[in-house]
């Protein structure tokens, strides 16, 4: 039964169940009204600030240092000079760490079975000094290197004077290349190998291998 006696009390529950539909039906509201909203802007979009730099180049790779003594066909080869003292075979001792890379090449290829140690000079002085010189220049060589640990038997040393220069003489340049020790491999063992190519895997086998002894 409605209490007429108190119209404001009706008016008020009136009111607050009227809140609270509204109050349900907005979320529905919300819900039915959450489609995308097109961007119809024709305004290009400015983007304010510096874009980041780029990233840095790969440094590259540092090109490997030449070897200061090599193998090259039959030659022992080294672009430096054994230094000795003045019309004297005896070796100066800013020579040593040429002599001891030259000994490591020597053991690291057992492959090498002799070496003949070769000296050369200028054309200054007489062709009979020249040659003794150099021959007892290749001779103090040889006995360095027995000295540090190359077996003698596979040693073997020549003096050749000013018999063979490799450059003219008219400029002390051309001297200077004139006056040099030479490494000439004699002899060495040379391997042969018979391959074939598995036609399943790809891979390479070895069906035969000779190992020769090569003079020069």
């Amino acid at each position: 039964m409605t209490d007429r006696s108190n119209p404001r009390r009706a008016r008020g529950g009136l009111e607050q169940a009227t809140a609270l539909l509204v109050a349900l039906a907005f979320p529905l509201s919300i819900s039915a009204g959450c489609a995308p909203i097109p961007f119809e802007s024709t305004s290009p979009i400015v983007i304010a600030g510096d874009p980041p730099p780029p990233p840095p180049k790969p440094k590259p790779k540092p090109k490997p240092k030449p070897k200061r003594v090599e193998i090259k066909d039959n030659k022992i080869e080294f672009k430096e000079k054994i230094q000795f003292e003045f019309n004297k075979a005896t070796i100066l001792p800013e020579s040593d760490s040429l002599l001891t890379d030259i000994a490591a090449v020597i053991k690291e290829n057992p492959h090498i079975k002799k070496i003949s140690i070769e000296g050369h000079t200028s054309s200054e002085g007489s062709d009979k000094y020249n040659k003794k010189l150099s021959e007892k220049r290749a001779n103090s060589v040889v006995k360095w290197l027995v000295e540090h640990g190359i077996a003698e038997e596979m040693l073997e040393h020549k003096g050749w004077g000013e018999e063979r220069p490799l450059q003219d003489e008219s400029t002390e340049e051309g001297k200077e290349a004139n006056r040099r020790v030479e490494f000439l491999i004699l002899e060495q063992d040379v391997t042969k190998k018979k391959v074939e190519i598995d036609p399943e895997t790809g891979e390479e086998r070895v069906v035969e291998e000779k190992t020769q002894k090569v003079a020069r």
